[in-house]
């Protein structure tokens, strides 16, 4: 029995020492706590985007920075640039990252947006086998090239979603004086940017990408790059809130917030380096400080 209580009598004064030791713990042995981001009253946004946004892995950094320091939740939903548009005009996304400038123009004039945002471009590019048996490796011309390929009647995979790489592909039939509809050498997936380059690489067949999917896609496809530079390939991108007067769905306040984001000093600056040490170069350069005269574009 005695050594039973001594034995309890040890244990509880084992356990004062530690519970003492805690409780006199010097200030550089305490745990910081995070601060907290106070809770928007509509705390989540719907943000249609291109896919080459979530394909090359940009927004899986940029959208959880932006919620942590916001507190607003994220859902993005990629899909071509024309839907994504169709989407913002219907009030079923509250905010746009697109690549379409032509349709942006329309889109704006039309009443649908508010505060259209220069915030980013890349490049277009045209892929194919490395064999390249339409002979286009090299040209400067993408336009040529785009010929080169009608006369060749090699597979040509298009996207077929009316996103901003397709909306620029049919423009380089047309310029070319080339009708594609019922051609079976050219095909269309109506698929994304990722997907679209993998039935391409699959098929043998060529196409036309974004760089940043490109590259962050390589890897496991049978493509190379066989025509790049020419200024028509420039790619821009543009972050449009949705007007909230076409529907009371729209969350006006966390569109704002996410549009400020990505025009951020900070955020440009993570954009400038995104890509830089897994493929050697970045896949999309800032451009918030710039007009898109500065790019070039007409």
């Amino acid at each position: 029995m005695r050594k039973t209580f001594y034995s309890l009598f040890s244990l509880l004064a084992l356990l004062s020492l530690v519970i003492t030791g805690f409780g006199c713990a010097g200030p550089q042995e305490s745990v910081p706590s995070t601060p907290t981001v106070p809770k928007p009253a509509n705390p989540e946004i719907i943000m249609a985007s291109t896919t080459s946004t979530g394909d090359s892995g940009l927004m899986d950094v940029l959208i959880p920075l932006f919620q942590q320091k916001t507190g607003y939740i994220v859902k993005p939903i990629y899909v071509g640039s024309g839907a994504a548009m169709a989407m913002g005009e219907r009030g079923e996304a509250d905010v746009l990252l697109v690549h379409v400038p032509d349709s942006e123009v329309k889109f704006m004039q039309a009443g649908h947006g508010l505060n259209r945002k220069l915030v980013m471009h890349n490049d277009f590019v045209i892929v194919g086998p490395a064999a390249d048996s339409a002979g286009i490796k090299g040209m400067t011309s993408a336009l040529d090239a785009i010929k080169k390929i009608a006369a060749s009647k090699v597979i040509f995979i298009s996207r077929g979603d009316n996103s901003g790489t397709n909306q620029l592909e049919l423009k380089f039939w047309k310029a070319a004086g080339v009708n594609v509809t019922g051609q079976s050498w050219y095909q269309s997936s109506g698929q994304g940017m990722g997907a679209t380059l993998n039935i391409a690489s699959e098929k043998g067949a060529y196409t036309i990408t974004d760089r940043a999917t490109y590259l962050a896609t390589q890897k496991t496809l049978s493509l190379s790059i066989l025509v790049e530079g020419d200024p028509v390939l420039l790619n821009i991108y543009h972050v449009i809130q949705a007007n909230p007067q076409k529907s009371d769905k729209i969350n006006a306040d966390g569109a704002r917030a996410f549009a400020d984001f990505m025009v951020d000093p900070a955020t440009q600056e993570i954009i400038r380096t995104f890509g830089v040490d897994k493929y050697g170069q970045p896949l999309f350069f800032p451009d918030a400080d710039k007009t898109e005269a500065d790019l070039g574009s007409k």
